[in-house]
């Protein structure tokens, strides 16, 4: 019986095991699977916005493995691959991630997630790709991704990142690419980096690093790509780091290093292709290895200490980027410029900097042969002898530089040939003759200069042709004749027309009223005469103006319309009558200079009067009173002529009144005509002489392809934006089309009409026309047509996504001057609105997606849909209002009516936007912090850490021109503002006639320096 009992258990035993085999793995697979399905949904969950819908699929219905980004094994169903790169998705990485334990490749790269990197990263020990970079992580990196030994790349480049890099990292033998570019990294480079043997590819620069370059680099034998730009690296370049035969790519610009290249750079590293290592402070000769550097496409040594003459180039057949602008080449002999005729085996040359180094010399007739060069500058050096007529043959030249030279002769008629150039700079030499009028070929120009030449005879009057010119400086030379009245016919001219220091004769013709965006304009030191045309008056963009020393007549009462003047200087003229009190109520103006003409009577008191620093009338023997500081006699009024004039002021008065008794039925009449005809005559005053008749549906479907989605460009809670050509004048427009299903299109539709016929600004949207019909199946129909904005709004320029080239080469993004000058022009539009166009105007969506870009990037602020007018107690004529979240003040959530104090604050919120490139709904504001905070905490110190990055990629040229340019403080003095006029009570905000000054200041200084 026990024998059977035996067998018994040996056989449950038996059959137990083989049973058990099976099922232990069935439940391993299928627990495996679940802890990664859990996973995924963490991450999902973890997602605040996904605009793209991506994880829409990740859902119960379907296995995860099918799932948008998500890749598994064939084996084990289990996820080895998450690729969720350039998906539009914010929000923060869960934890969970960290269970996804066969994932081999994460890809998180150019999104805006945010928050800190989870530790449990580093519990994914067969992990080999893990890339996130261009998102908003923040805190320290995290120590234990050491524990993922088998990685082959690291990217967290692009974030917020802080700390130093850990040194557990040298751990990571098998490491390859090595990112963490622009982040706020602190500390040195650890040396450690020189033992994984591994490394291909390190990319370092955007941070704060300090010290030297480990020696210990000079053992990666593999290491192709190093780039350290823009950190506090000093010292000298380890010797052994330029044995390194493997190197394709050395970026190492705006740092502290010191020391000369090795003469024999260019043969030990025969792969080079980028060598950048501008401003910094090295010195030495332009190794004459260079010869050899045949695969060599960009060379970038300005803004250092060379010194010698530039060796040949002529086997650098693939160069695309030569620039050796701001050192002390050359030895002021003519033969410094030998070295061009190699340029010429140089065919992909684009880009040739030579200014301001030693170079004497005259410019080689061959230049026309490199064919393929955008970019030309030797300016600020000894270069003399004619302008060559080859130079027409660069047919793609888009800049010339060619100031501060010692050139002589003409500008050559054949410069009209160059059809693409946009900027060209001749100041400063020793040029004659007159101006080519082939120089009205050249559309595309924007910027001319010319000043501080001896060219004669006339102001060609093709230069109106050139339709894209910002800015004409042709002061200080010896024109003469008439100033061109197609020269006042350019709406363009926006940032200043010097003419000064001339011999030009002749009126200001009336035509001068289409210089409206004009910002500077300088007419002093001429012969100019007659009175000022009542068209002055429609300058309403000029800060400064300068017209000393000619021979202007009449009285100054033109002018009283330009209140935005900060500087006006009309000395040494022959001006008469009062000193009109509209001059003491310019609040910009800082700097008055009315001496030498012939004005008579009393100086006013206040405004710019009270300074006698900032106001000169001297020479003006009839004028009196004033401060005491301008030490005029007093003025002289008997009590006589006094009586006289109040009885004179008092029959005026019945006149008046007994007039107005007449005319009140009159009147009243005319107001009820009036009222019948309103709604038709609602957009009959808009802006401008280019309005066009009312249009009709039909011409609108027409122009939009029935509102095809193809034209569509853009759309919000009331309306969607489409681009059409009517054919009324076949001019392209934007047509806004009224949702009028949706509660409030109406009253938006009326408000943005009321609002558009009483304003008109450069820096507003320009209304064509509009409709109110019905469509095609008999439903209402209402539109507004705008002037099409060929850049679009503001919002895309700050927040698209970057279309990476290659590894090191950026989208189109918006300069610091571009940014500077957008800013300036929102707070022109809105200092109109508040002060400027009769009944003050609020905004009350001011936003990035509401401020409209024209071809010339020059702001415009759109979308007066919940734009109210303040009545004289200063409340709004509303009822109720809704901003957007983010951008609308603080006091609009308690129930305030809108405000002036409201637009400021939105263009607080605006401000720091455009220069963090942050939205304030980010998700790193939360628990109280918000823009206005984040930016205020980095000032001073951390400015550089909080500003968006982009900023600085299209400064090189001005440091290359200004070595003691620095960024941080004209940044410090914008972001000031931005904190002043977002502070959350509304009162302690800066008024926005101060936000101009002080715009204007920083601009001005940022310009000249």
């Amino acid at each position: 019986m026990s024998s059977i009992i035996f067998h018994f258990l040996i056989l449950s035993v038996l059959i137990f095991l083989s049973c058990y085999q099976p099922f232990s793995k069935s439940t391993s697979e299928v627990t495996g699977n679940m802890t990664d399905r859990i996973a995924l949904l963490s991450i999902k969950a973890g997602i605040d916005s996904d605009p793209l819908q991506l994880t829409a699929s990740w859902n119960e219905s379907t296995h995860f493995c099918s799932w948008i980004g998500v890749t598994c094994s064939h084996r084990h169903q289990r996820v080895v691959k998450l690729d969720l790169r350039s998906s539009m998705l914010s929000g923060s990485l869960s934890p969970s991630v960290g269970n996804l334990s066969f994932l081999r490749e994460f890809q998180l790269y150019n999104n805006s997630f945010s928050g800190e990197i989870p530790q449990e990263v580093g519990r994914l020990s067969r992990l080999k790709i893990l890339s996130l970079e261009n998102n908003s992580f923040s805190g320290e990196i995290p120590k234990n991704i050491s524990r993922c030994f088998n990685l082959i790349k690291l990217g967290l480049g692009g974030n917020n990142l802080i700390g130093t890099i850990p040194m557990e990292f040298q751990f990571l033998s098998n490491l390859e690419l090595f990112f963490v570019y622009l982040n706020n990294l602190t500390g040195q480079l650890p040396p450690y980096l020189g033992n994984i043997s591994s490394l291909v590819s390190i990319s370092a620069g955007g941070n704060n690093f300090v010290g030297n370059i480990p020696d210990t680099l000079g053992r990666l034998r593999n290491l192709e790509y190093v780039e350290l730009g823009i950190n506090n690296l000093s010292g000298t370049f380890p010797s052994s780091f330029f044995n390194l035969s493997s190197l394709t790519n050395i970026d190492m610009p705006l740092n502290k290093f010191q020391g000369s290249l090795p003469p024999d750079i260019f043969t030990t590293l025969p792969k080079l292709q980028k060598l950048n290592i501008a401003r910094n402070q090295l010195t030495g000769n332009i190794p004459p290895s260079v010869l050899n550097a045949t695969e060599l496409m960009l060379f970038a040594i300005n803004v250092n200490g060379f010194t010698g003459k530039v060796p040949s180039f002529g086997n650098m057949q693939k160069l695309d980027w030569l620039a050796l602008n701001q050192n002390e080449l050359g030895y002021g002999k003519p033969d410094d410029l030998d070295f061009m005729s190699s340029l010429l085996n140089c065919t992909h040359l684009s880009l040739l900097h030579l200014s301001e180094n030693r170079f004497q010399g005259v410019l080689p007739r061959f230049i026309g042969n490199i064919s393929g060069l955008r970019r030309f500058t030797i300016g600020g050096n000894l270069i003399y002898g004619d302008i060559p007529t080859e130079i027409s043959e660069l047919v793609n030249l888009e800049t010339m530089y060619l100031w501060s030279n010692q050139l002589t002769g003409s500008v050559p008629d054949s410069v009209g040939k160059l059809q693409q150039l946009k900027i060209l700079s001749l100041l400063e030499n020793k040029l004659s003759g007159e101006i080519p009028s082939s120089i009205g070929n050249l559309t595309l120009l924007t910027e001319l200069y010319l000043q501080g030449n001896n060219l004669q005879g006339i102001i060609p009057y093709t230069l109106g042709r050139c339709s894209s010119l910002l800015s004409v400086d042709i002061s200080r030379n010896k024109l003469s004749g008439y100033i061109p009245e197609e020269i006042f016919s350019l709406p363009s001219l926006s940032e200043f027309l010097d003419l000064s220091s001339n011999s030009l004769v002749g009126f200001l013709p009336s035509k001068i009223s289409g210089l409206e965006h004009l910002v500077l304009l300088n007419l002093s030191n001429n012969m100019l005469s007659g009175i000022i045309p009542e068209s002055f008056g429609s300058l309403i963009s000029l800060r400064e103006l300068y017209m000393a020393n000619n021979f202007f007549q009449g009285n100054l009462f033109p002018m009283s319309s330009l209140k935005s003047l900060e500087i006006i200087d009309i000395s040494h003229n022959n001006i008469t009558g009062k000193i009109p009190k509209f001059l003491d109520n310019f609040s910009f103006l800082r700097n008055l200079n009315l001496s030498y003409n012939d004005l008579e009577g009393e100086v006013p008191t206040e405004g710019v009067f009270r300074n006698s620093s900032q106001v000169s009338v001297d020479g003006n023997s009839k004028l009196c009173g004033g401060i005491p500081d301008l030490q005029l006699p007093l003025c002289s009024i008997k009590e006589t002529s006094k009586k006289s004039r109040i009885s004179r002021s008092l029959i005026l008065v019945i006149c008046i009144c007994s007039s107005v008794l007449v005319l009140i039925p009159v009147t009243i009449s005319i107001i009820v005509y009036n009222q019948k005809h309103k709604k038709k005559a609602l957009l009959a005053d808009s802006q401008g002489n280019d309005v066009l008749p009312m249009v009709s549906y039909k011409s609108l479907y027409k122009a939009t392809d029935g509102f095809s989605t193809d034209h569509l460009i853009g759309s919000g809670k009331f309306s969607s934006v489409y681009k059409g050509a009517l054919n009324e004048n076949g001019s392209v427009v934007a047509i806004k089309v009224l949702q009028l299903e949706v509660r409030g299109a109406s009253r938006s539709f009326v408000a943005e009409c009321e609002a558009l016929r009483r304003i008109r600004h450069r820096n507003l949207v320009k209304v064509l026309t509009s409709c109110s019909s019905v469509d095609f199946q008999g439903k209402e129909f209402k539109a507004i047509v705008y002037a099409y904005m060929e850049n679009g709004n503001l919002e895309n320029w700050l927040h698209q996504d970057p279309e990476i080239v290659d590894s090191n080469q950026w989208q189109r993004h918006l300069t610091l001057v571009e940014r500077l000058n957008i800013a300036i022009e929102v707070a022109s539009a809105l200092d109109y609105l508040h002060h400027h166009c009769g009944t003050p105007l609020v905004h009350c969506d001011l936003k990035p997606s509401n401020i409209l870009l024209d071809r010339n990037l020059v702001a415009h602020v759109g979308d007066f849909g919940l734009a109210r007018f303040i009545h004289e107690d200063n409340r709004a004529l509303s009822e109720g209002f809704k901003g957007t979240f983010g951008y609308a003040a603080p006091e609009y959530g308690m129930g305030s009516e809108p405000s002036t104090y409201g637009d400021v604050y939105s263009y607080g919120i605006l401000l720091l936007e455009l220069f963090t490139g942050k939205r304030p709904t980010a998700h790193d504001f939360s628990s109280g912090l918000n823009l206005h905070n984040f930016s205020k905490m980095a000032i001073p110190e951390r400015i550089m850490e909080i500003c968006d990055p982009t900023l600085f990629y299209d400064e090189e040229e001005r440091l290359s021109k200004n070595p003691e340019y620095e960024i941080p403080k004209y940044l410090i003095s914008v972001m000031k503002i931005g904190i002043s006029c977002s502070m959350e009570v509304p009162r302690e905000r800066m008024d926005i006639s101060n936000v101009i000054n002080e715009l204007y200041s920083v601009r001005n200084v940022l310009l000249t320096t």
